[in-house]
């Protein structure tokens, strides 16, 4: 999960074979100077060899602030890569909840640093300003300096073609984090001891969700003797949470999240969306039905996480049967004390009354625009060198687990990884703890499909088996087969621009008139027409047709 275990954006025995022989122990002897870098005094070592330098440099880099890292300053990795690499990290800190209005800031003034990294600058940025001057095209540093990312490239061809921009150039690395469970994120999750106390079977359809919500509500299945159970709670800021991430994929196909382009899709070779279509009236007919019957906390549109997390984690009794999200966490304390989130079950993608059953699929591995290297870069070859060092198994390993032996271990001979398949490393402690000792999937990293499913299996509670197996067993079969996700496009200047306002008024006027329909304070019936009508009032067909070039582009 970005998330866990974003968030990408659809890859260790492979991995191992990819970086084997490929880099030098840290303590092992430097290779003698070879190349100068460009309008600088220092001298690189070679090509896969440490330290980058042999003369302390220091690189400047602007990073997201990640809630899970202590202090990028002293954390444990950032000073084990600096002695490997001789590299210096000057750290310009930006609050993650304020990284996109601070890099606009940036971007406007110019005051850019050598780097920056973990502010995933999509696409369209990284076109706009590549052309403009103000990202260098990374093309001949990766052919010089980039050794893991030429491998990379090599056994992994598609990650090439979708950092590409439509120039030719590449202007940004990318985190790859290839999360199977990930791919297949928008689900829901019941209380699994409720629905055995009131001798329930798992809802497989729209309709088995609604009596089993309802019972849920009305037969006091945690026993206090109260009504105070909320069968379904949500919150809309949250991993793969809102209200119609989930249900909505019974009537339509809806990925909300996909490459970040909100519900659309590719049916017939011809992008879509299906907020203005009959079918999504009667899904938001359904959702109405519960929300109107008390099977929805009344909350759902205004409570965050936090207050969610609370509901999950009633210190009194269990009052919450059933909510969405990527993954357990999203709503209760994840390998908190109490248990509960390993009570909680994957509910399939349910059965709508046209017999459509989808499992929204992100096709995104990776997250674009993880590490740039500005125009300010004195040593833009330098610069290259460190992020192309992030790729190596160990480095990765470390950035995003931890230190060999406390956070993770090589797999010994016998174990099993999650795949099945003999593992090749093993976690130690769980991800997603406040600690100082990893930067927590801030930067590149190379994770492949393979590498993240190699690791060994540790029972029933380890939580990547278990969103595994129900990604596997529950939605994998629901995959749709005749539409796709919308996958990652580079846009001109001018596209870019255009679509960004036309994506605002659009996405925040469905939401709006989601929660409206919802509620009941917009009618289905009366007042679906004109809402249709708004939707091509604000060129819905010109934003469509922005992405069917872009997507038609790519496809050539």
């Amino acid at each position: 999960m970005r998330n866990f275990v974003k968030k990408t954006i659809g890859l260790a025995a492979v991995l191992s074979l990819l970086l084997a022989g490929c880099s030098t122990e840290s303590g092992s002897k430097a290779a003698e100077p070879d190349q100068k870098a460009s309008g600088t005094d220092i001298q690189l070592t070679a090509p896969g060899t440490y330290p980058l330098v042999q003369e302390k440099t220091t690189l400047k880099v602007m990073v997201r602030g990640n809630p899970l890292v202590e202090n990028f300053e002293t954390n444990e990795f950032t000073k084990w890569y600096e002695e490997k690499t001789n590299v210096h990290i000057e750290w310009e800190v930006v609050p993650e909840q304020s990284m996109q209005e601070k890099l606009n800031l940036v971007l406007a003034s110019e005051d850019y640093p050598d780097v920056i990294m973990g502010l995933n600058i999509s696409p369209s940025q990284q076109m706009i300003y590549g052309s403009q001057g103000a990202f260098l095209p990374l093309n001949d540093l990766i052919e010089k300096q980039g050794l893991q990312t030429k491998k990379m490239f090599q056994e992994n061809p598609e990650i090439k073609s979708m950092i590409t921009a439509i120039d030719g150039n590449i202007y940004a690395l990318p985190e790859v984090n290839d999360c199977y469970h990930c791919s297949m994120s928008q689900k829901m999750w019941i209380y699994e001891p409720w629905l055995k106390k009131l001798n329930l079977k798992m809802p497989e359809t729209t309709e088995d969700l609604y009596q089993v919500l309802k019972a849920f509500k009305e037969q006091d299945p945690n026993g206090n003797g109260k009504k105070d159970e909320i069968p379904l709670a949500i919150t809309q800021k949250s991993w793969r949470s809102s209200i119609d991430a989930f249900l909505m994929n019974s009537f339509i196909y809806n990925p909300i999240y996909g490459s970040g382009y909100k519900h659309m899709f590719v049916k017939e070779g011809k992008v879509d969306v299906g907020y203005n279509k009959p079918e999504w009236r009667e899904g938001l007919r359904y959702i109405q039905k519960l929300y109107q019957e008390g099977l929805i906390a009344q909350e759902s549109f205004t409570q965050d996480e936090n207050q969610l997390i609370q509901l999950g984690e009633n210190q009194n009794a269990v009052i919450m049967g059933a909510s969405t999200g990527g993954h357990q966490g999203v709503f209760t304390q994840l390998l908190g004390d109490s248990g509960r989130w390993l009570e909680y079950k994957a509910v399939p993608p349910l059965k709508g009354p046209e017999g459509k059953r989808f499992a929204a699929v992100d096709t995104t591995a990776l997250t674009p625009g993880a590490f740039v290297i500005t125009k300010k870069a004195k040593n833009p070859e330098l610069a290259m060198r460190w992020a192309d060092g992030l790729y190596e198994k160990e480095q990765t390993l470390r950035s995003v687990y931890g230190r060999p032996g406390q956070e993770w271990r090589d797999a010994e001979k016998g174990e099993i990884g999650i795949n099945g398949k003999p593992a090749v490393w093993s976690e130690l402690k769980s991800f997603g703890t406040v600690q100082n000792v990893n930067w927590a999937q801030t930067g590149p990293a190379l994770r492949t499909n393979d590498f993240r499913l190699s690791a060994v299996a540790k029972g029933d509670d380890d939580l990547e088996v278990i969103l595994y197996q129900e990604t596997k067993n529950k939605y994998e079969p629901y995959k749709p087969t005749d539409v796709s996700t919308l996958p990652p496009l580079f846009l001109t200047n001018e596209q870019a621009t255009e679509a960004a306002d036309l994506a605002k008024t659009i996405n925040d006027y469905v939401d709006e008139m989601i929660a409206r329909f919802m509620i009941g304070d917009a009618s289905l019936d009366q007042d679906w027409d004109s809402y249709v009508s708004q939707l091509d009032a604000m060129n819905l067909k010109r934003y469509l047709e922005i992405y069917q070039t872009a997507y038609d582009s790519r496809s050539k």
